[in-house]
């Protein structure tokens, strides 16, 4: 089998552990505002799906993504790990815009479902992340993944460990 038509993508990124040091300092909110407004460095996966955090909030995130055949499937769709990577992200986000500093977050579990495929004409994605709840140990989320025309894609639900020093 003959490969016609090679294509490349270069991924560039900068120092996620700088990043994260000065991120130690400063609460979730005003951090994650930073990474939106482009004065620090957004997480290296993000350079990989294309991804950005356009909007901040208190308790609220909204990543977008253009949905390029860089991302697509064997069969030409855009691969599902992507719609459940952007809605860990915005959830994960979520919950830390809650945080004061020096407190973090990892998930523990995300649940997704599927709404509809993701076609490669579907433009730029958007998931939008918010908190249901945030405890002392544990935060929980949801998200919701549209495509350039609104239509809902996938939806999540999910809990992050919280970490306090």
């Amino acid at each position: 089998m003959t490969v016609e038509a090679v294509r490349q993508k270069t991924i560039t990124w900068e120092d996620p552990l700088a990043a994260a040091e000065r991120g130690r300092s400063m609460p979730g909110l005003a951090y994650l505002t930073e990474i939106a407004e482009g004065r620090i460095p957004g997480a290296p996966i993000a350079a990989h799906l294309g991804m950005r955090l356009v909007s901040v909030s208190d308790g609220e995130v909204v990543f977008a993504a253009e949905a390029d055949e860089s991302l697509y499937n064997p069969i030409g769709m855009v691969h599902g790990g992507v719609a459940a990577t952007m809605l860990d992200s915005a959830i994960g986000c979520a919950v830390h815009t809650k945080l004061p500093a020096g407190v973090f977050y990892s998930s523990i579990d995300l649940k997704v479902s599927y709404l509809k495929a993701i076609h490669p004409s579907a433009g730029e994605l958007q998931a939008r992340g918010y908190v249901v709840k945030v405890g002392s140990r544990v935060g929980f989320g949801e998200a919701e993944l549209r495509d350039a025309q609104g239509t809902l894609l996938a939806t999540g639900s999910g809990s992050c460990l919280i970490t306090r020093p």
